[in-house]
């Protein structure tokens, strides 16, 4: 949207009054000429781990999506400035099914992808990405994949939002070649859950080594990884250390500060990124919202470097 419109639209309202869409984009199903759509998936019975509540992150992060002022400094430019963006809204998800839920945001999903939209995706529990990189490999083929999160989600054969990758890599919609898991830290279920995912194809970094090795080398090693691969980001909040954003449902201590996932999602500039989903943020046991300001923030960080990469 051109500035000039801009000023003229609700985004010039206080952040208390309006219709809470992403950064007030206009709500719309309509594809022509949009460059991206913020869809939400308000889903959490995908055998969540430990807290519920995930269902209630779009609206909450969209509600704080309202405090963003637009300008993104550290690149030098206003996202929507550059690009078409729009709020598709949420899908109708079937909240005792996770069968139909998958179904429904696969063909959703699909029908934003084939009119040529990038697709950015509020969750919802973590089993959401799983319907979502199967739409997306139908309009893309395998897509490498950049996964932020406190777990490496390949547990085993069910499925849930902890075994998401298993299932992924193991129906061909990521390309295993490409496949970069940042931040697992923390207790887990069997001694070689790290090793499994390492097996299937998975590059772990866990946050000791990122720790060791500093954030931006960790950054090279991703681009180094990814190369000019289509690449698919899903970021699980619970990557950040609770005392940034304690309102996810699994939380595990010792993860990244707020500071640290921005620029890490900074670094992904250069990147042939396709898609981008931020999931488990849990209103309920949120603290003065920060969690969700933060996950908005992440994806204005995304709609940013899509912008940067626009021909426009």
């Amino acid at each position: 949207m051109r500035q000039e419109d801009r000023n003229n639209s609700t985004s010039q309202l206080p952040a208390y009054l309006g219709i809470p869409t992403f950064m007030r984009c206009p709500e719309s199903r309509e594809f022509k000429g949009v460059d991206a759509a913020i869809m939400g998936l308000p889903f959490d019975s995908g055998a969540t781990s430990y807290r519920t509540g995930a269902r209630l992150g779009p609206r909450a992060i969209r509600e704080a999506s309202l405090l963003l002022w637009g300008y993104n400094r550290s690149f030098g430019i206003a996202p929507l400035d550059v690009l078409e963006v729009v709020d598709y809204g949420d899908v109708v998800v079937e909240p005792v099914s996770l069968q139909e839920t998958e179904k429904l945001i696969y063909s959703e999903a699909g029908s934003v992808l084939s009119a040529g939209v990038k697709l950015i995706s509020l969750g919802g529990d973590h089993s959401v990405t799983l319907p979502l990189l199967r739409a997306h490999r139908e309009v893309f083929g395998p897509v490498g994949i950049v996964h932020f999160d406190a777990h490496v989600d390949t547990e085993n054969d069910r499925v849930d939002h902890g075994t998401i990758f298993r299932h992924a890599a193991e129906e061909g919609l990521i390309d295993r070649k490409a496949w970069v898991q940042v931040g697992a830290r923390g207790p887990v279920s069997y001694a070689e859950e790290v090793e499994d995912a390492r097996e299937l194809g998975a590059r772990v970094f866990g946050m000791d080594e990122c720790e060791d090795i500093g954030t931006s080398e960790v950054t090279r090693l991703i681009h180094e990884t990814l190369g000019s691969q289509l690449v698919y980001v899903s970021l699980d909040i619970d990557v950040v250390d609770p005392a940034y954003a304690p309102g996810t449902g699994t939380p595990e201590v010792g993860g990244m500060t707020s500071r640290e996932i921005l620029k890490m999602v900074r670094g992904l500039r250069g990147l042939n990124m396709v898609g981008f989903d931020v999931v488990e943020v849990s209103p309920s046991y949120d603290h003065a919202g920060i969690t969700s300001i933060l996950a908005a923030n992440l994806v204005f960080e995304f709609l940013s470097l899509l912008a940067l990469g626009s021909p426009g």
